[in-house]
């Protein structure tokens, strides 16, 4: 049977990009992307809104872009798949970590630093796909679980 593993999300960058460059010289960006939802409470009848938020990864070309392009606030369309990474903490407990692995990314909104009209669309080449880094040399992102390494 065949399955589908497709990811999108429109919303807003929680902070600035984190780009660093694998041993082979190929770029990784890292962002988190948060997306609310307003429903009426049926209790209340106020009006409520729940935020939630999403690791992105970007690779090779893509990922210089992200990098140079996007920024904390900046509204983005990333399309992609889910993927979960097992690890195992400095205690030697395990912990799992799942992100959106980026294969095309829109900014939406005002212009861009570069120009433009603000709705450049960017994909990633199946060829230049690259393997996740392993996660005892990756860098922590810091801000949302700073227990899990990215």
């Amino acid at each position: 049977m065949a399955s589908v593993n497709k990811v999108i999300i429109v919303g807003n960058v929680g902070r600035d990009p984190e780009t660093r460059y694998m041993p082979s010289g190929d770029a990784v960006t890292n962002i988190s992307v948060a997306t609310s939802d307003r429903y009426k409470d049926k209790q209340t009848g106020e009006m409520k809104e729940t935020t939630e938020w999403h690791r992105v990864a970007f690779f090779g070309k893509l990922a210089e872009i992200a990098g140079q392009y996007l920024k904390k606030g900046s509204q983005v369309y990333v399309e992609g798949r889910l993927r979960t990474r097992k690890w195992t903490d400095a205690s030697g407990q395990e912990k799992y970590s799942t992100e959106i692995v980026a294969e095309t990314m829109q900014m939406l909104g005002g212009k861009p630093v570069g120009g433009g009209d603000g709705g450049e669309s960017y994909s990633r080449s199946k060829s230049a796909e690259q393997p996740a880094p392993a996660a005892s040399s990756a860098a922590s992102l810091g801000a949302m679980d700073d227990d899990i390494p990215f």
